[in-house]
């Protein structure tokens, strides 16, 4: 199978579209479309374009690069670690089966903004995004470092230091901790009118910013409501519980 590059436009009414292309030896262009699905039926090909034109149309039309995925004859598309159903045959049944490891809920979470606030909001986000990752920066000081660092944050300081409308997507994956995803749910919880960010599963599962809907995604960081509770109540994303053995520690002896 061949690389394509795949598109998501995400609709006011909570659906999505997904639009991929690639290029051909040839010189030819191949898109497929249809609804968010692991499988893309509609099918086109096209000579006398070029791949970067016809990306750079469909993003004029808000169409948001999730990735660079393969795609099978049948249009059974196939993110990167997972193997397509269709390259191998089913083996043949076995009397006495070893049982097999069970794969994990999330394989990976793509995330996209799409930010046409006014300037006064964008303004507020910027602001926000430096206080989410200056908070981010203190809480991780004393703390072993993921095994490779999110270029998100950079992306995300650049796209709001000149206020100005944007658009970013991009991956996250295990190897860069949960850190990226609280962060990126602590910005959608705080909804910012004309900014829209959505966190999905490569299934196109959007995730809610209530963390304990979301124990899958935590497990596929390696983690879990209880070890993340303290950093997710410093973002915003739990409400601080109260300690009553510390509130009846700084209570003053009220017996007469």
């Amino acid at each position: 199978m061949a690389a394509w590059n795949l598109y998501r436009h995400r609709n006011s009414d909570g659906s999505s579209k997904d639009w991929a292309v690639r290029s051909n030896s040839d010189g030819s262009i191949t898109t497929r479309w249809g609804k968010t699905a692991s499988c893309l039926p509609g099918v086109s090909n096209r000579s006398g374009v070029r791949q970067f034109d016809i990306e750079k149309q469909k993003q004029a039309k808000g169409y948001v690069l999730v990735g660079e995925v393969d795609i099978d004859v049948n249009g059974n598309v196939v993110f990167p670690g997972k193997t397509s159903a269709t390259q191998s045959q089913a083996p043949e049944p076995d009397s006495n089966p070893e049982p097999l490891p069970t794969p994990p809920v999330v394989e990976a979470l793509y995330w996209t903004i799409e930010c046409r606030a006014k300037r006064a909001v964008r303004m507020d986000l910027g602001i926000e995004v430096r206080r989410l990752i200056g908070a981010i920066q203190t809480l991780t000081e004393h703390r072993s470092k993921p095994e490779q660092d999110w270029n998100g944050w950079q992306q995300w300081i650049d796209a709001t230091t000149h206020t100005e409308v944007f658009e970013l997507s991009g991956q996250i994956k295990q190897v860069y901790g949960v850190l990226p995803c609280l962060f990126l749910l602590a910005l959608k919880a705080k909804g910012f009118k004309g900014v829209d960010i959505d966190i999905a599963t490569e299934t196109a599962r959007d995730l809610s910013v209530d963390l304990k809907a979301e124990k899958e995604v935590l497990a596929f960081f390696g983690t879990d409501l209880d070890s993340i509770r303290d950093t997710a109540e410093i973002l915003g994303l739990l409400k601080p519980r109260l300690n009553l053995a510390a509130a009846m520690s700084n209570t003053d002896d009220c017996w007469f």
